[in-house]
């Protein structure tokens, strides 16, 4: 999905400036719009690849007027509402109207650690890989209209493979609930003047994780 969301490369936005000291939040809501998040990722009614694709969704003028937790807070009332699971008017009302909707996986005292931990998205596979390491490939120039992973400023561009993390969930199907399909997952560098031209620093390479439907051989 060519979104909002797909800032690299893009100019117009300022320079990132880290901020020193930065706290894991900001504000207390913060911290409870992360832990409502990976609560209901818990449950397993929609994917994390999911949640990242509804927050892509949302409108441009919308996405760039809020911070990053609010982007989180909104994708979660907008899959909430698109699950059945809170209704629109409930969020109006603020506070609840109708009988809540059973869970088959709730977050407890006893597997909260569970919930914190991180995932593995590995999946065996009986097919090979096809590219290795040293391999110079091309990025396809593709303009899904759904979620990708593959960042809009390397499509067409030349890399080369620099690791090869063998295979995982691909976004790109289990966001829309096509399953997870496992694809081969590689680490591709780039040099930066081949992204952005003459004038880029000759010692900036840029390096991107990128499944293999993304990718081609070059000539």
């Amino acid at each position: 999905m060519n979104g909002v969301h797909d800032m690299g490369g893009m100019q117009g936005f300022g320079k990132v400036e880290p901020e020193a000291d930065e706290p894991a939040f900001h504000e207390p809501w913060e911290g409870r719009v992360l832990a409502l998040n990976r609560a209901m990722g818990f449950s397993g009614v929609w994917t994390i690849d999911t949640g990242r694709a509804t927050r892509e969704t949302l409108p441009a003028h919308v996405y760039l007027a809020s911070s990053y937790y609010e982007k989180w807070a909104l994708g979660l009332e907008q899959l909430l509402i698109d699950h059945g699971l809170v209704g629109a008017e409930e969020f109006e009302a603020g506070r609840s109207l109708h009988p809540g909707k059973p869970l088959e996986r709730k977050v407890t005292a006893a597997n909260y650690k569970v919930v914190l931990g991180r995932r593995s998205f590995a999946r065996p596979t009986n097919a090979p890989a096809q590219f290795k390491l040293g391999d110079r490939v091309r990025m396809k120039d593709i303009n899904p209209p759904t979620h990708t992973r593959l960042p809009r400023y390397v499509r067409g561009r030349i890399g080369s493979v620099v690791l090869v993390h063998g295979c995982h969930v691909y976004p790109d199907t289990v966001a829309i609930g096509q399953g997870e399909q496992p694809q081969w997952l590689y680490t591709v560098r780039f040099d930066g003047r081949d992204l952005w031209g003459p004038d880029c620093d000759p010692t900036v390479t840029v390096s991107v994780d990128a499944f293999e439907p993304y990718m081609e051989h070059a000539a």
